[in-house]
């Protein structure tokens, strides 16, 4: 069996922000992240934010705009040069950026941030559930882990609807890897006992394209995204839309 290993974005960083920050998911994903964070008590006031695996930094990025302390992590030289050109181009102040893992950050900044985001980055490590002990070392008391991760449940249920019967009877496995398509999906009710066991207590949780991947005409996703945006954001903390996201966003305090 082959060694499971963490995901870096190196080589591919261009088509990552083509294909996915550029799209209809990638700009709805950001609205609702940003509608979550911007009512956390944290970011009342300037906070110091740590971003783990910020990829090319688009909602660190944003929160530096609001006038935050920003610094952004990751283990892909790529995506940390994409990040900096942007907040060049945004003459972003107290922006930071380090090319580091996980565990190596969370033994030299232990207990430091009231505020750490982790955005579709659990499901590209090859051991997700010791990633959470990880971060909650970073996590300062009384903080909160900002945590968005791919949905196992609901990509079951998309390629149920979508007729990919073989596919979901195989668990949703093939012998090809698309590259940017996510392979290790997590079940959310597993990564809720994984938070809980790292000293966690779930404050709250959205669902991210609860409608978004399932419409019929995927032309939608662009000409109407304005309508398909409001009612993702008025329906994506309600079940059962919430627990339908292709991903899952989870704001957990530190206790």
């Amino acid at each position: 069996m082959t060694k499971k290993t963490d995901r870096s974005f190196d080589g591919i960083a261009a088509k990552f922000a083509r294909n996915i920050y550029s799209s209809s998911k990638g700009a709805l994903r950001q609205a609702v992240l940003l509608r979550d964070l911007l009512e956390l008590s944290q970011l009342q006031q300037p906070c110091q934010v740590l971003d783990v695996g910020a990829g090319q930094g688009q909602v660190a990025l944003a929160l530096a705009a609001r006038g935050h302390s920003v610094h952004l992590t990751d283990i892909s030289a790529d995506m940390l040069q994409m990040a900096r050109q942007q907040a060049d181009l945004a003459q972003l102040q107290q922006v930071s950026f380090e090319q580091v893992g996980l565990a190596q950050l969370a033994a030299a900044k232990p207990g430091v941030y009231p505020l750490v985001l982790c955005h579709a980055m659990l499901e590209w490590l090859a051991e997700p559930e010791q990633a959470l002990a990880q971060l909650r070392q970073l996590v300062a008391p009384d903080g909160v882990l900002s945590l968005m991760f791919y949905n196992k449940d609901a990509k079951r249920f998309a390629n149920m609807v979508f007729g990919n019967f073989d596919y979901v009877a195989a668990d949703l496995q093939v012998k090809k890897k698309v590259s940017l398509n996510p392979q290790q999906p997590l079940v959310p009710a597993e990564v809720l006992v994984w938070a809980q066991q790292a000293g966690f207590r779930l404050q709250g949780k959205t669902g991210v394209r609860c409608f978004h991947d399932y419409l019929r005409d995927r032309n939608l996703q662009h000409s109407h995204f304005d309508q398909l945006l409001a009612l993702e954001l008025q329906f994506n903390r309600q079940e059962p839309y919430a627990s339908l996201g292709r991903y899952q966003h989870l704001l957990l305090q530190a206790v």
